[in-house]
This record gives structure tokens, sequence and C-alpha cells, in this order.
């Protein structure tokens, strides 16, 4: 049989590429190199952030002084713009004093006496103070027993009875009298105590109360403390200058929402001068429309970060907004902590270097934090504002001399586009540098969530607001919470008029 003659295959053709083309080639393998070689370093600073976020300590101070190269520097410079400026402007650094304790802790007298032998044949004796000490009197539970007294009147052949008037309780029939509720309140809100810790506290003192029993106390309290909270509020929109801020808080049984996603609590803080208010708000969503609600009606300053959610109330009311430098230094913070470990002799990164240059502003800020409005704003202006043209031509520098995408350049970047609310505060002196005074009050809530980690209902979670809201409007005025609390909650069941809820406002109480 025979078969057909299998056609022979060309034998394949083998192109020698030209020096050019191995070139190109060559330079196109290299540029891929660095460009994964790039992504490693990002997602290696990424990474080394993510673990010092989990991990380290939350302190923004840096493991090296960031201003040992320009710290003389600035002396100078601040010497030469202070003899330029009039003798009776110059700040003057505070000497710091000892501080004693409070005058108004109570004192015992504590006297240490000579034996009779040691004072026989003295012409007098007398007694010297040189001492004193801090004492504390352990926490006890105790049983109020309310005895009523009665009189019975005969008229007639008819008795009438009359009974002594107890004073109204803001929970009507409760069995926690008002100073245990400040105290639940207070270990709550002020001291971060979860409920089933304080639950075993009173347990401890003798005083056997579920923790669900607690709870619904202070969900009944919301609605009482409601009228003083509006009215904290309408006096807080009257002043004009207010800063803002928000964080997360997770509520699980919020109506078409899981449990797990993300809710809020808002803060409001400021208000007239030296009659500031701390007001926290929860709210699901994150939206423009919750600042849109919560300043209605505000005229004036508004600080916050970065955050676009604060532009709708901006731009539909006469409102100014400003911005805040502790945000964009933090980013320089991160990317400096991120980065890898510096060796001795290393070259100062970027990051360090802006860092460094913003710690120029706070040092400035330190030096005149004690002077009127008035005279902070011309210091800002003759020592700041240099300092701030000197950095903002660095960052247009250098902008595009970092890695895109790399945490330094994301703290350039943020920090560019926000410069013209940065900038803000040298126009005033009454405005500070930044959004700390509302970060600081929002940091009590923060430490709280740590420990008790959720709200169970949207009721719980607005109680803790307004509860929160009291003690830091109280702090803010140089109240001792507990002490204000404990005036409020006597007083606030009889306020039947607007005029006694006005007397129960912190600043009418200094």
């Amino acid at each position: 049989m025979k078969t057909a003659a299998s056609t022979p295959q060309e034998a394949p053709v083998f192109v020698t590429p030209t020096v050019p083309e191995l070139l190109e080639a060559l330079d196109q393998k290299d540029h891929i190199i660095r460009e994964q070689q790039l992504l490693l370093k990002l997602l290696e600073e990424k990474l080394r952030l993510s673990r010092l976020q989990r991990f380290g300590a939350s302190s923004e101070k840096l493991s090296f002084q960031v201003d040992f190269f320009d710290e003389a520097e600035l002396e100078v410079a601040l010497s030469d713009l202070e003899a330029q400026l009039p003798e009776d402007n110059l700040p003057k650094k505070p000497r710091k004093k000892r501080k004693g304790f409070s005058d108004q802790l109570p004192r015992i007298r504590v006297e240490l006496v000579l034996t009779d032998e040691e004072k026989a044949g003295a012409d007098k004796t007398f007694f010297t103070k040189v001492k004193e000490e801090l004492d504390i009197v352990p926490a006890q539970a105790r049983v109020l027993e309310y005895w009523q007294e009665k009189a019975i009147f005969e008229h007639g052949g008819e008795q009438q009875m009359v009974a002594a008037q107890r004073s109204p309780h803001p929970l009507g029939k409760c069995i926690a009298s008002v100073q245990l509720l400040a105290y639940i309140l207070i270990s709550k809100y002020a001291d971060a105590l979860p409920l089933y810790r304080l639950e075993k506290i009173l347990k401890r003192y003798g005083g056997d109360i579920t923790r669900t029993t607690l709870a619904n106390w202070i969900i009944r309290l919301d609605d009482v403390f409601k009228p003083l909270i509006n009215l904290i509020r309408e006096h807080q929109l009257t002043g004009d200058y207010l800063q803002a801020d928000e964080t997360r808080v997770q509520v699980l049984k919020e109506d078409g929402r899981p449990a797990t996603s993300d809710k809020w609590m808002w803060l409001i803080r400021g208000g007239p001068p030296d009659q500031p208010a701390v007001l926290f708000e929860y709210d699901v969503s994150r939206g423009e429309e919750v600042p849109v609600r919560l300043l209605d009606g505000f005229e004036g300053v508004l600080q916050a970060d970065g955050y676009a959610g604060y532009n709708r109330v901006c731009r539909e009311n006469p409102i100014t907004r400003i911005g805040c430098w502790d945000h964009a230094r933090r980013k320089f913070i991160e990317a400096s902590k991120a980065a890898p470990v510096k060796k001795k002799g290393s070259k100062v990164s970027k990051a360090d270097v802006a860092i460094s240059k913003i710690r120029k502003l706070y040092l400035i800020e330190d030096r005149i934090k004690d002077l009127d409005p008035e005279q902070k704003k011309v210091q800002r202006q003759a020592l700041s504002s240099p300092v701030l043209d000197d950095l903002k031509v660095w960052l247009e520098k250098n902008s595009c001399r970092v890695p895109k995408d790399s945490l330094t350049w994301i703290a350039i970047n943020y920090t560019l586009n926000q410069w013209g609310l940065l900038i803000g505060y040298c126009e005033d002196g009454r405005l500070n540098i930044s959004n700390a005074l509302a970060e600081n009050a929002i940091r009590p809530f923060a430490v709280g969530r740590r420990n008790w980690l959720f709200s169970d209902t949207p009721r719980g979670a607005r109680a803790s607001a307004t509860c929160y809201s009291l003690i830091e409007t109280a702090r803010a005025n140089g109240l001792e919470p507990y002490a204000y609390l404990h005036h409020v909650l006597q007083h606030i069941a009889a306020a039947d008029t607007l005029e006694k809820i006005e007397a129960l406002l912190p600043w009418n109480m200094k």
C-alpha cells in the first residue's frame, strides 16, 4: 500500500534582534522591575503603618527629635521678630509652678502634738502647717430610709391627714437615689466602666442591681435630660466659633442596618465666649445632611478636618470653614513611623523635615497662648505667616520628588489641597491652630468604646450621647462632672418652667 510522501516542514527562521531592539527590551524590563520594586516599597510602608496602628502606641511622639536641626534657627528667628514688635505685645513664657490641691476639697486637721514631757516648762505652744496629703474615703453603699411624718387633724368630727412632702425624683418610683444615678453615669461615661463591671462593684458593696436595670435607668434619664440638652444646643448655636468631629460607633439593633455596619457619633464643640458647650449626637449616617441639621441656624467659623461632609453646610450657610493642623501633621507622622528603621547617620526623610517645619507653628502657638486674641493675631501675622510661606514652598517643591501614592506623597498633597483652610486660623486670634479641643472632648467616648464595645439599641446610643454631652460640657466650663450631675438630678424633676431649667445650665452654676 502506497502512502503519500510527507511534505517536509520548513525550518524555523531565527531573526537576530538588533542592538537597539535589545537595549529597548532591557529598558522595558528595567522599568517593570523598578515599578515592581516601588510597589513593593509602598506595600511594605502600608504594612508597617498597619502594624503600628494595630499594635503600636497611639502617641504621635516620634522616637527621635524631629527639630534637632532647626531648633536654634527657630529661636533666632523668634528673637529677631520679637525685637521688632512693641514691648507690651511680647509673649512671655509662663513659669511653671507646682499646683497644690484644690481649695474646694474639704480639709481635715491632723495635729501632731508634743507629749506633756516634751512641752513641760514651755512659755507657749503653737501649730504650723507642715504638709498636705491627698486622702480618699472608699465608696460604700447605704440605704436611705424615708420616714414620712404625718399629722392628723379633726374638723367637725372628720379627720384630715397632712403628710410631709417628698422631693420629686427624676425617675419617679425608682429604688436608686440621685447620688447613685450620678455615680452610675460618671462610672460609665467619665470612667469608661462597662455596666457589667459596675454591676459587680455594686454587688460587692451590697447593692444587688442587674446591668439591665442600670441600662434602663440610663435610657429613661435621656428623656429627663432632653429639655436641658435642647437649651444647651440653642445656646451653642448663638456663638460664632464651633469645632466638629465624628467617630464610629457600633449599634447592634438598628433597623435596616447590619449589626456590624458603622454608625456615627458626631460632636460639636463651642459656643459663646467662656460658655462652651460639648454636644454629642448619634446618627446612622456620616452624610452631609447630618451637619446641615446639627448646624442649622449657625453663623460663624467652623473648624474640622478635611472630611468633605462639611462642605454643604458651609456652602448653604454663612459659615467660614478652617482646617486642622493636627490632621495634616498626623499624616506626616504616619509616613515617618512607617518608614524603614533609620540607621545612624542616615539622611533625614522628607516626612521628618515636614514635621519639623510644622512644629515651628506649634512652638509659636505655645509661646503666645496666654495673649489676648488681638495680640495673638499680631504675633501670628509676624511669626507664623513667614513659616507658613516657607512650608508651602517646600511642599510644592517636594510634591513631585516622592513616589506617587506613598504616605509622604499623600501627606504632602493633603496639606496642599487643604492649604486655604489650614492658614485660616491666622486671621483671628480667637481661633485655634487645630481641632484639638473637639478631639479631646470626643476622646472619652473613644476610650469608653474600647471597654463597652457597642450599644445594643439606638435608644441606648442616644442616651450615651446625652450623658457624654452633659459630662463634657461640665468639664469645659470648669465644673466637676459628678457634682454637676448630682445637682441636676436633684432639681430637674421640679424644673417645671423655662427659668428653672436655665438655672441648671453649666455656665449658670459657675
